[in-house]
């Protein structure tokens, strides 16, 4: 069992504070892996944290767990936190996540979709997403373009 299922077969609904990370993949065309969720949504892999690890180890593990590719080389770019990262999931479990956001364009391996963690994987242009994206994606994604931009270490 889980971390997140254990601490929540004892709280049940109420507001955890939860610790994770994604990543923003990038291929050789600078075009993002999305995922494509099990609730039909679009979003980044990546995951939770698991006592022990440190948020680069998550990102990594999250990465190869949904995808079968191996990272050679992690950038991060920031930690998102704070009201509007608090949410209330289709379950009702309450949620406020702190999660640390990397890229990625050294990887290697078949992407190959865990049909437990997703319907399926595929790669868009940052300027041509699918509709079905939650705001909190958008928002990394948008942090992600900006320094990309401005050439700020990216």
């Amino acid at each position: 069992m889980s971390y997140v299922k254990h601490i929540r077969s004892m709280i049940g609904h109420q507001l955890l504070l939860l610790a994770g990370a994604n990543i923003i993949i990038l291929d050789k065309q600078q075009r993002v892996l999305l995922q494509h969720r099990t609730d039909g949504s679009w979003g980044l892999p990546g995951g939770l944290l698991e006592p022990g690890e440190s948020l680069e180890q998550t990102a990594l593990r999250e990465v190869k767990e949904e995808t079968n590719i191996d990272i050679h080389e992690l950038h991060h770019l920031n930690v998102f936190s704070g009201p509007e990262y608090t949410f209330t999931l289709k379950n009702k479990d309450e949620i406020n996540v702190i999660t640390s956001l990397y890229y990625a364009t050294n990887w290697s391996g078949e992407i190959i979709n865990d049909p437990e963690e997703g319907r399926a994987l595929e790669f868009f242009s940052i300027n041509n997403l699918p509709d079905e994206m939650d705001d909190e994606y958008l928002r990394y994604l948008k942090y992600y373009q900006v320094r990309k931009d401005h050439n700020e270490s990216v």
